[in-house]
């Protein structure tokens, strides 16, 4: 296991930052590696962000004790787990949930230990995880894709015709503060979350997946007045802080895996960007 250590920014800073810096600080490259748990852990609302990547052996979901202070990864934590691979099987304290691809699973605080299997070594599962700090036990609770709430929005004339699944939030699977689903994009459409917003009450992190090996979406950030890019590939992951727009173009349709965190739940709660003050 390894976990990579990222601190918080402000906006006033990072207008300053070249690409570089910018990579360096809310990027996550390299998160999917066969046999290998990796995780970030981030002082933006003390997120940990995850991949693994199980072949011939469970892989167990472990605390760093040095950098989590803890003698389980969920003592003081909350986790949602979305398989975005083969099928595979999560077992929490001696119960078993198969995930298929794009089902979720939310474990709550307190269950001790957590391994990650795929079916298949051949053509293994590949979890994605995001885990915030909780103060109260949820249950631990599976949900295909085909039993999260649908969301059907934009349109094929704005190039942003999708669907949002709605694992875990206030109207679906409960949690201490983590809100996590995803977004598919159709085919022919290549924008996401345009016109933009900001929540200054909590943050989110993208993961992008579901790419051609040669596709790339420019991942815009920044204040509104002062708006910059990344440059983003094939499962690869994102950290925007409360101050961050959060949007993106591909060169084709794609989908990312969105979770928050923060003070406040409710999904609606936004602070809208009208396009002629992008900057």
């Amino acid at each position: 296991m390894s976990m990579e250590i990222r601190y918080a920014t402000n906006p006033t800073e990072a207008k300053t930052y070249d690409t570089a810096r910018l990579r360096s600080e809310y990027v996550i490259e390299n998160l999917f590696v066969e046999g290998q748990l990796n995780l970030v852990y981030s002082h933006v609302d003390r997120f940990i962000t995850g991949g693994v990547i199980p072949t011939r052996e469970p892989i167990k979901l472990e605390a760093d004790k040095h950098d989590m202070g803890a003698e389980f990864f969920l003592e003081r934590r909350e986790i949602g787990i979305i398989n975005i691979g083969a099928p595979g099987k999560v077992t929490v304290d001696g119960t078993e949930y198969v995930l298929e691809s794009k089902d979720c699973l939310y474990v709550g605080l307190g269950n001790k230990e957590v391994l990650f299997e795929s079916a298949d070594a051949a053509n293994p599962a590949r979890f994605y995880l995001s885990s915030t700090p909780a103060h109260k036990n949820y249950p631990t609770q599976k949900v295909a894709i085909s039993e999260a709430e649908p969301a059907h929005l934009g349109s094929i004339t704005n190039s942003n015709e999708r669907t949002i699944y709605k694992y875990i939030h206030l109207n679906g699977v409960q949690s201490c503060q983590l809100v996590m689903g995803m977004t598919l994009l159709k085919p022919g459409n290549m924008w996401n979350t345009m016109p933009c917003h900001t929540h200054n009450r909590r943050s989110e992190v993208y993961l992008y997946f579901d790419m051609p090996e040669d596709g790339v979406v420019f991942h815009l950030m920044g204040e509104p007045s002062e708006t910059r890019h990344v440059v983003l590939r094939n499962e690869q992951a994102v950290i925007s802080p409360s101050w961050s727009i959060h949007s993106g173009v591909g060169t084709s349709n794609y989908t990312f895996i969105w979770a928050m965190a923060g003070e406040n739940q409710e999904f609606s709660d936004m602070d809208h960007v009208a396009m002629q003050d992008l900057k």
